[in-house]
This record gives C-alpha cells, structure tokens and sequence, in this order.
C-alpha cells in the first residue's frame, strides 16, 4: 500500500471555513515516480519546480561538459544521464516536499492508503477524530516528527561508560 504524506498550507485571511482550509491540504506519495524518472525535464515543469529544474539543467549540462572535456566515449554519457533519471524518479517526492516546506506548508501526518482518496478518507477521519475527543482547554497535540529526546550523558557508541576500554 501507498504512504502518502500531509502538508497542511498555512492559514489565509480569505479561509473563513474549515472545508476551504482543508481542500488545500497536499497529499505526497512516497516512492519511486515513473513519470519523474521517464521524462524529468517535464515532470518538473508540470509540478512548478523551477528551481529543480534549473539545478536539473545546470547538473546535465555540467556532466555533458566534463564527460566531453575528458574525452569519455559516449555510452558513459548514457550511462551518467541513466543514473541521473533514476535519482529524480527516487527522489522526486522529496522534491515536492521541498516545495511545499519553501511555500509555508506544514507536515501534519503520515497515512497509507491503496490510493489518493483513500488516503484523504482516512487522514481526515483520524483528524475528525482527534478533534472531537481532544479537550477544549488543551494544546494542540504535538507533531509525531518532534525533536529527538535528548541524550543522557555524553556517551557516544557501545561503552556504558566514558572512556571505556574494549
């Protein structure tokens, strides 16, 4: 089954309703991205990311150049442009976070669903949830990606102790 990720979009002046607040939710599968793999240059612009596809055209041409200037035969080419595929079809949901992290979204939850929209069902179902059997009085619950509990001591790796001997 799909994990998608949910990026709630900061709050507008113009959202006088929660259903308009929540139509703008995104939603991130993760996982490998055919189409972003297949033909990169048009994913992206299809998805607004101009600044990865300027850094995309910037990385190609600088590996077009290097690979000419040291006289490498062409299906190393191929071979370097294949690589280079296949990361954006690997990261390309990384990407797309990162767009929505730069626009102000937030990550408010994680979800597995067969597709999209039952994704959706279940992420706003849990959240209708929560906010029904969660106090008035009290705080917001707190994002399951907090900070990492601090360390106990200083003690880094296996020894118990500081300055343990093997």
């Amino acid at each position: 089954m799909p994990v998608y990720t949910v990026h709630e979009p900061p709050q507008r002046d113009t959202d006088d309703d929660a259903l308009g607040h929540a139509m703008r939710f995104r939603f991130v599968r993760d996982g490998f991205h055919f189409w972003a793999f297949l033909l990169a240059p048009f994913w992206m612009l299809r998805h607004r990311l101009w600044i990865e596809l300027i850094a995309y055209l910037l990385i190609v041409g600088g590996a077009a150049f290097v690979l000419r200037r040291l006289g490498i035969e062409e299906r190393a080419g191929f071979w370097v442009a294949l690589f280079l595929e296949v990361l954006i079809g690997m990261e390309a949901s990384s990407l797309l976070r990162w767009k929505l992290a730069r626009r102000g979204f937030a990550q408010v939850g994680i979800v597995v669903g067969d597709d999209l929209e039952e994704a959706e069902r279940r992420f706003f179902d849990r959240r209708d949830d929560e906010e029904l059997t969660r106090p008035a009085t009290t705080a917001p619950a707190p994002s399951p990606f907090g900070s990492p509990p601090a360390p106990a001591s200083d003690i880094v790796g296996l020894f118990p102790q500081p300055q343990a001997r093997p």
